[in-house]
């Protein structure tokens, strides 16, 4: 059993957050694993040990020189890790991020990939289907539980009203919440053997789609990045004896009446 997790390096959520003059997030600091993806990094590794055989391989695209967050992902016992790094890179929109991740994916030949449902820096929840079609897998999304049976997987898929119970055959493309699993925390010996474990740094050049990434292949582009405003605070009303005709005024007034 050969599993490939994406895995996504972000600022630290606790530091100050920045953007460039491109409006595009300051990632020169230090960057970390995404929580998010440590459930998919534990699923990956139980469902390895339970096969008896095979591997992890942690696949991410993002900066090849600051590696503390994939160095975690190996700590926690990924075996090891392929990073495309390139500055060309920034500005790349959902699809050219899953563009990138197929190719590298495509190397390794894997029997499952597991991801987040959706990065805590980005949001946008898009990747995981786009790659999952570019590498023609079924995908299976909001996993709350992950088994293999034979040539198949089985997942029991979070609703909003319970879960579903889904198989597809193998190889296959499952998205995980943070119900999932327990990740371990990564132990002295696994960060100490973790600097060891090979670290495989490609170029947009080595996957050859130089045209499918950075603003030029981007089907967005971001014109602005403003703060949120603050939430006022609401108006408070002691009812007197016309405390409905207000709610009533209120509700007017907003066009809900």
């Amino acid at each position: 059993m050969n599993v490939v997790v994406c895995v996504k390096q972000i600022p630290d959520p606790a530091a100050p957050q920045s953007f460039d003059s491109s409006n595009y997030l300051d990632r020169s600091g230090k960057l970390i694993l995404d929580e998010a993806d440590t459930y998919g990094v534990e699923m990956g590794l139980q469902l390895v040990d339970k096969a008896g055989t095979g591997e992890v391989t942690v696949v991410s695209m993002g900066s090849g020189s600051e590696l503390a967050g994939v160095r975690n992902a190996l700590a926690m016992g990924a075996a090891k890790a392929i990073i495309v790094s390139d500055e060309t890179l920034r500005g790349t929109d959902a699809l050219g991020t899953a563009k990138v991740l197929a190719a590298v994916i495509r190397r390794v030949n894997p029997d499952l990939v597991l991801a987040a449902t959706e990065s805590s820096d980005g949001y946008t929840g898009t990747t995981p289907v786009q790659l999952a079609e570019l590498l023609g897998f079924p995908s299976i999304t909001f996993a709350k539980s992950v088994t293999i049976n034979g040539t198949n997987v089985e997942v029991n898929r979070q609703t909003e009203s319970g879960y579903d119970e889904v198989s597809a055959p193998l190889p296959a493309l499952v998205t995980v919440t943070a119900g999932v699993v327990e990740p371990r925390y990564a132990s002295f010996k696994g960060i100490m053997a973790a600097k060891s474990k090979p670290v495989e740094v490609l170029s947009v050049a080595d996957l050859g789609l130089a045209s499918e990434v950075g603003p030029a292949g981007a089907r967005q582009e971001i014109i602005a990045v403003e703060r949120a405003e603050s939430r006022q605070a609401g108006e408070k009303y002691v009812d007197e004896g016309d405390g409905a005709a207000k709610i009533v005024a209120f509700l007017e007034s907003i066009k809900v009446l």
